[in-house]
């Protein structure tokens, strides 16, 4: 059995998972949950019980959530990839130290400017959060910007690994929500570029838009949520 990625659409953050698994290039398949009416359901309740995207079920029939575990588990899967390192390594801890600022500071910093999105309009106070968005988003992309003075492509260091997998699928809130002036921060800038060409980006985004999709040569198809389950461990 391969292992089955549970993505959710639009814009969720497991879209940096598709990317790390086409980057693996081993068998996968994928699940897709529209967000929020299917992981609302008591079926995908017995995949993820806090009822969020991204899930991966493992080979043994268990399911892994949270996308920075998920991450790792690719990462250990690639080392020959370069997607991870040895853990006990430097290398590891500067892997996880910036997959960890991504999987909190980063991401929550978009939390005001989702929910302004996500509620009745109230335009007083909508407003106040999308300012509030606004200056957090600023500032983590401030700090990521620090993280490549040093002449880096990568953020991580000297080669791709699951971060800018991960960061991928996060930077595109950035433009969605109109949240930053791209400019602004241009050796982050280049990195988005670099991985919008890039063809397990490409990929990932025919995935959630469901046009036709070339995978490196690792996926195996979409598999719904019903047959998924019949997988999972007693």
């Amino acid at each position: 059995m391969e292992p089955v990625l549970f993505y959710g659409i639009p814009q969720g953050c497991s879209f940096g998972s598709i990317v790390a698994l086409e980057w693996l290039n081993q068998p996968f398949r994928l699940c897709r949950i529209n967000m929020p009416e299917d992981m609302r359901s008591d079926l995908y309740a017995r995949v993820n019980r806090v009822r969020e995207t991204p899930a991966l079920l493992l080979e043994s029939g268990v399911t892994l959530s949270e996308s920075q575990a998920i991450l790792h588990n690719i990462a250990a899967r690639g080392v020959r990839q370069g997607l991870g390192f040895a853990q006990g390594t430097a290398d590891y801890d500067h892997v996880n130290q910036v997959l960890a600022f991504l999987h909190t500071t980063f991401f929550s910093s978009f939390s005001p400017l989702w929910k302004a999105y996500e509620m009745e309009a109230t335009p007083p106070l909508q407003d106040m959060l999308r300012e509030l968005g606004r200056a957090e988003v600023a500032k983590a992309h401030a700090h990521l910007e620090e993280l490549l003075a040093d002449g880096r492509e990568w953020l991580a260091g000297r080669q791709r690994t699951i971060a800018d997998a991960y960061f991928s699928g996060l930077a595109r809130w950035a433009t969605y929500h109109r949240a930053i002036h791209p400019p602004d921060y241009p050796r982050l800038h280049r990195l988005v570029q670099r991985l919008a060409a890039d063809p397990a980006v490409i990929f990932a985004q025919a995935i959630e838009e469901q046009r036709p999709a070339r995978s490196a040569g690792g996926f195996r198809g979409h598999v719904t949520l019903e047959d998924a389950l019949s997988q999972l461990a007693a």
